[in-house]
């Protein structure tokens, strides 16, 4: 085994985020970029690396394989005794937390951008995940940061790429290199929390057909394997199914925007589809459709936490729940109703690894489509699927009336989110920091006919570590359970994005069915009067509304 040395110089502004680093392909792919930043999360681990395993794949998108190549050789020269890596370099991310518990290992690399764009012009990311399957804390990223602003040398071992088509071993140096089936541990998993049964006689009814849109991500492979091969749906259930290096030309986030063919399919009466899904980039967000009936992320995660009784699973109940702050308090009205605890946490599914490995939730969810549970460490689109599926064959009720008795039960938190895209960041700055301002002046103001009640930058003692996290976003609280949230996302690759969350909260079933932007219409305007979005960003309309 020859480990070559290779002298390299650090790169400025490489800091990850809460979801790993991303960056476009062409930053990716300058000479030594990657390796830098894989030398840099290896020189962080502890010694003991020596012998143990290392789980690698991602969602397929453009440079996956020339990235998995690299790392391979990477994890041979640090010592790695065994690397499992996905046939074909794919492994989801819900998948890749899986197999990281399943067997053990010491951790894992994923190769994803998540809902972003694929593509020679597209996005690429990586990140690092803990043995517990979860994303590696801010102790972790930041060293890993600190490094790459002073790294000098990373090293790899001379040796030819690896048959990533093929199952079976082969070595790099002293280390294993398994390929295996990116879906086996995975689909397997599933299996132990849902009746499988009673599902599989769902999508043989009679009148009830369903669709998923993998959107050419990642999740076809697998939304094949266990939709139309353990469960039985007909062939092309599954549609999109293929992963394709730039997403099919498409924008793999299943919103009603990106996934607007599959929305308008389940509004057509002459379809016969009762049920749709789709899956993001990576595997682990997801979108529910009923038959002319969009649920909002919120509103899943609450209807999963209130029919947890009819998942196999999770029937003997639930230790809590969680939820991000951003996403609306629908969820929180369950766990009152369950006398659970319910936790809110910054945006970040590290927060809620926290509280999932100390046992003191159950469920928990993003409103950017993203729901789990304790059953890995990673949001998981197709096991959101599959918990709705196991409710629609325990209720035999459609998607539209579970969720409309819902509202008639806990009232209803009409939401929605007011993306926009690349703002330039100094505008961005701008704007948080004048608002960050207006703080102290906002409780008991009226404003656009509701009144502040309070006002705040939202901050998270984690429960479990003690840590705190600042700076999380902005929250307007108003009288009657309304809010307004400002925040700045760092899921894109170029400027930023300012996220605006509304939710209003409406307790009379009579007003449950008025349009969601006419309901939030007063909101909107409130959020542009605190905020002046349009005179500071010279955008008159968001460039996504989810």
């Amino acid at each position: 085994m020859r480990v070559v040395t290779v002298c390299t110089k650090p790169f400025a502004g490489q800091k990850p985020g809460t979801s790993g680093l991303r960056k476009k392909v062409k930053v990716f792919s300058q000479p030594g970029y990657l390796e830098n930043f894989v030398q840099s999360i290896f020189d962080n681990l502890p010694n003991e690396v020596k012998g143990k395993t290392l789980v690698l794949g991602g969602d397929g998108r453009y440079f996956n394989d020339t990235a998995i190549q690299i790392i391979l050789r990477m994890a041979a020269a640090t010592g790695f005794g065994r690397v499992l890596v996905g046939r074909g370099g794919i492994l989801s991310t819900p998948a890749a937390s899986a197999v990281i518990r399943k067997h053990a290992a010491f951790g894992g690399i994923i190769l994803s951008a998540s809902h972003n764009p694929g593509g020679p012009a597209g996005d690429f990311g990586i990140k690092y995940n803990l043995a517990n399957g979860g994303p590696a804390n801010e102790t972790f990223t930041e060293a890993v940061y600190q490094r790459t602003q002073s790294i000098n040398r990373y090293s790899c071992v001379e040796a030819p790429d690896v048959d990533l088509g093929a199952l079976g071993e082969t070595t790099i140096g002293i280390t294993t290199v398994q390929v295996i089936d990116p879906v086996a541990d995975y689909a397997e998993l599933q299996e132990t929390l849902f009746d499988f049964d009673r599902i599989a006689a769902l999508l043989a009814r009679p009148g009830f057909r369903m669709r998923f849109d993998a959107m050419h991500a990642v999740t076809g492979p697998y939304a094949q394997a266990i939709l139309e091969g353990r469960l039985g749906a007909p062939a092309g259930t599954v549609v999109n199914a293929i992963p394709l290096p730039d997403f099919g030309g498409g924008h793999p986030d299943p919103n009603p925007v990106y996934a607007a063919d599959l929305v308008t399919a389940l509004a057509d009466p002459h379809s016969g589809l009762s049920f749709g899904a789709a899956s993001d980039g990576d595997g682990d967000r997801n979108m529910i459709v009923g038959r002319d009936f969009i649920v909002s992320p919120s509103d899943s995660l609450a209807v999963l936490a209130a029919n947890h009784a009819c998942v196999p699973a999770y029937s003997g109940g639930l230790a809590g729940v969680a939820r991000s702050m951003p996403t609306s308090c629908a969820v929180d009205r369950v766990a009152r109703s369950l006398g659970i605890p319910c936790f809110e946490t910054p945006t970040g599914w590290k927060f809620f690894g926290s509280l999932l490995d100390a046992g003191k939730v159950t469920l928990c969810g993003e409103e950017s489509a993203g729901t789990g549970s304790n059953h890995v460490r990673e949001k998981d689109g197709l096991w959101a699927v599959l918990f709705w599926l196991n409710i629609l064959a325990a209720r035999n009720e459609p998607v539209a009336e579970i969720v409309r008795e819902h509202w008639r039960k806990f009232g209803r938190n009409v939401y929605s989110r007011h993306d926009y895209e690349g703002i330039e960041t100094a505008k961005a700055d701008r704007l948080f920091a004048e608002l960050r301002g207006k703080l102290p002046e906002l409780p008991g103001a009226e404003i656009s006919g509701m009144r502040v009640e309070a006002a705040d930058d939202f901050a998270y003692t984690d429960p479990v570590d003690g840590s705190r996290s600042e700076k999380q976003g902005v929250r307007v609280l108003l009288q009657g359970g309304s809010r307004v949230v400002f925040r700045l996302s760092g899921t894109g690759t170029e400027g930023a994005t300012l996220r605006v969350y509304l939710e209003r909260y409406v307790a009379d079933a009579a007003l449950h069915d008025v349009p969601t932007q006419t309901a939030l219409a007063p909101l909107v305007e409130l959020a542009e009067k605190i905020a002046n979005i349009t005179a500071i960003t010279g955008r008159n309309a968001p460039d996504v509304i989810s």
